[in-house]
């Protein structure tokens, strides 16, 4: 499939943020001001988490946890602490806006100098990745933000009554 085609499916399901000025200190406040089915938006329109006091998590922060580790760990680490081999995530959300992080994930990025070769691969058409993206997102915003622990999320919100179908839906 196309990135076109694959980015209008993703639209569709609601998994691709609004568009929101670029800025280098990072996402900016967490705080969830709207939801549409069972994903959290704060007032710039990003992704975003909701973890209530006793440590419920939201919905996509959790399978954001569980397909962080299915397509990003190898890479970035347990927890997204970083490895010899890949950055911090917890560390590089602190900087980057929503917009430069899905861009990456999206596009890749190669970071030539000469002591170092530091590639990003592109994402863009792994449907494992994008279909997901706004979870893996807001389970790393959550992780960068300190809201939430190295451990696996002991407590979720309900799955969202459509979320099988937008997700078959994207992979079709």
């Amino acid at each position: 499939m196309k990135i076109t085609a694959l980015l209008r499916c993703l639209l569709a399901g609601g998994f691709v943020v609004a568009a929101s000025a670029a800025r280098s200190d990072g996402a900016g406040d967490p705080a969830p001001v709207s939801s549409t089915d069972g994903q959290y938006f704060d007032k710039d329109g990003n992704p975003t988490y909701k973890i209530g006091k006793d440590g419920k998590v939201d919905w996509y922060t959790f399978i954001g946890y569980r397909m962080y580790g299915a397509n990003c760990l190898q890479c970035h680490g347990p927890d997204a602490l970083g490895s010899s081999y890949a950055p911090s995530l917890v560390d590089s959300l602190k900087s980057l806006s929503t917009q430069q992080v899905l861009g990456t994930i999206i596009g890749g990025k190669r970071d030539v100098t000469a002591a170092q070769d530091l590639v990003m691969p592109s994402f863009g058409e792994n449907k494992n990745v994008m279909c997901y993206l706004n979870p893996i997102y807001t389970y790393l915003r959550a992780r960068s933000d300190g809201a939430l622990g190295r451990e696996r999320p002991s407590d979720h919100e309900a799955k969202p009554v459509d979320w099988e179908k937008t997700v078959d839906d994207c992979f079709k």
